[in-house]
């Protein structure tokens, strides 16, 4: 084999987006055959602009290219407030012919032939493109290996039972967690009415229709979720994580500047001093919960560096965005008392924090790529999930896996529920104890994750595998 082209098709999202590249970047350096056309589909939702991103990865990378389909009228948006994962499929479903379009104007005429098409666990209407075609398709799972066994499991019980999950459910028997999981834990689809849950069972089946599953993960980390597919029926996985950016993202002058003062603030504080808060592109809280946090990380004694993101409430297409006017949304005169021990910020460079040696635990989300870029630095999580499969990955670390510190597992947002500071003080005094069997594990853990993806590592020869499949792929007949 001489020269081979993929298509990637990531979804229309941040952190999707990032570790699609990610792995395409792995990919190029791992073999120099290999060139990829990125389909760039335009957000359906207000989200943050990826233009910036997309910008400097084609300027660093001659064999990344990028190919942004036209836009579309998008969905209703009555569609979206009923049911964010309908309308999100239905948004991608419709870009299936600029799609086919794009491959056959733009990637098939090339003197390369085409291995495959890598789409998005989120865009999986446009598999059937790459079967219109007769060219492979990959599935790209950007969540844990755990988490897929939940997405198989949907289909099988809705064959059974045919209806939505309730909260009043017994835990059920997943075979990809160790343990019994509660329906408290789970995603808010699991329970919608409206689409959400039929949705993602049809996403469940969708995803045998591939040639293959690529996950950010790594054996040694999640052994248990990857052997409950063996003998299963389903496509070959191929676990070719941890994925992250270790370089971190290149900002405006503006952000530099400010993350600059969050590098200097933190080159002054002692090693392993400073527990870091910081919730994602798509994690925000209200006055009443901000307050909270505020009064916990007081009165917990410890060093702080939090980035605080305000939601609005009246606004459901909102994403969460910089607290303007701190003083009038958090208790009088907390930032004059921890002055000397705290900081806030607002959007901040997560990679980097985590990787500085003065930071010595995480309050997170527990979205996916937080968590693999928190156990890479060795950092122990205090778990507390806001949406999407966040309640089940921070099961997942805390219940199954022991690595992480529940700070709050099944709080109901949508009932006003507060976390009280409290609860948030408990943990982030739990999580920040240096004797903490959690923080031993973490720090094994981390060795760990870097020796998967180095030659000889589980990802790596996972990697290799999926190489070969694709070589396979335009190989000539014998």
């Amino acid at each position: 084999m001489e020269r081979a082209e993929v298509v990637f098709i990531p979804a229309p999202a941040m952190g999707h987006l990032f570790s699609a590249i990610e792995f395409g970047k792995r990919l190029l350096d791992r073999d120099d055959r290999f060139s990829i056309t990125v389909l760039v589909i335009k957000s359906p939702l207000h989200g943050p602009s990826l233009d910036g991103y997309i910008q400097s990865v084609a300027a660093s990378n001659s064999r990344v290219k990028f190919i942004h389909l036209p836009h579309i009228d998008n969905p209703p948006e009555e569609i979206f407030l009923k049911s964010a994962e309908k309308y999100l499929t239905e948004a991608m479903a419709s870009h299936k012919a600029h799609v086919k379009e794009a491959i056959i104007n733009d990637v098939l005429p090339t003197s390369v032939p085409l291995a495959g098409i890598v789409v998005d666990m989120f865009c999986c209407p446009l598999i059937d493109a790459a079967h219109e075609l007769g060219v492979p398709s990959y599935l790209f799972f950007t969540c844990n290996a755990a988490f897929l066994g939940f997405a198989f499991y949907l289909p099988k019980r809705h064959d059974q039972v045919s209806v939505e999950f309730s909260e009043s459910d017994p835990e059920s028997i997943i075979p990809s967690y160790v343990n019994p999981v509660p329906s408290s834990v789970f995603p808010s689809f699991a329970f919608n009415k409206e689409g959400s849950y039929i949705t993602m069972v049809y996403h469940g089946r969708k995803y045998k229709e591939t040639n293959g599953i690529i996950v950010n993960t790594f054996y040694e980390l999640e052994p248990h979720a990857i052997n409950s597919f063996l003998n299963e029926g389903m496509p070959p996985v191929y676990t070719v994580g941890p994925l992250i950016d270790l370089k971190g993202q290149k900002h405006s002058d503006a952000n530099q500047e400010k993350h600059e003062k969050i590098r200097t603030w933190l080159d002054e504080q002692p090693p392993s001093s400073v527990v870091f808060l910081c919730f994602g592109s798509g994690g925000g809280f209200g006055q009443p919960q901000l307050k909270e946090i505020a009064l916990g990380l007081e009165r917990s004694g410890h060093r702080f560096l939090w980035s605080v993101r305000c939601v609005s409430p009246d606004d459901k297409f909102s994403t969460p965005s910089d607290c303007q006017n701190l003083e009038e949304v958090l208790p009088p005169g907390f930032l004059e008392r921890t002055r000397g021990t705290g900081m806030t910020c607002g959007w901040a460079p997560q990679v980097e924090v985590l990787a500085h040696k003065a930071v010595g635990a995480f309050v997170s989300h527990c979205g996916w790529n937080s968590i693999l870029e928190s156990l890479w630095h060795g950092v122990p999580i205090a778990a507390w999930p806001i949406y999407a499969e966040q309640k089940i990955n921070a099961f997942q670390m805390v219940r199954d896996l022991g690595l992480a510190v529940e700070l709050k597992l099944d709080c109901r947002y949508r009932d006003g529920e507060v976390v009280t500071a409290e609860v948030i003080e408990k943990a982030v005094k739990c999580v920040m104890d240096g004797e903490n069997e959690v923080r031993k594990r973490v720090k094994e853990t981390s060795e760990k994750s870097r020796k998967a993806v180095t030659n000889g590592g589980s990802s790596f020869d996972s990697l290799g595998r999926l190489i070969g499949a694709l070589c396979n792929n335009i190989a000539p007949p014998e």
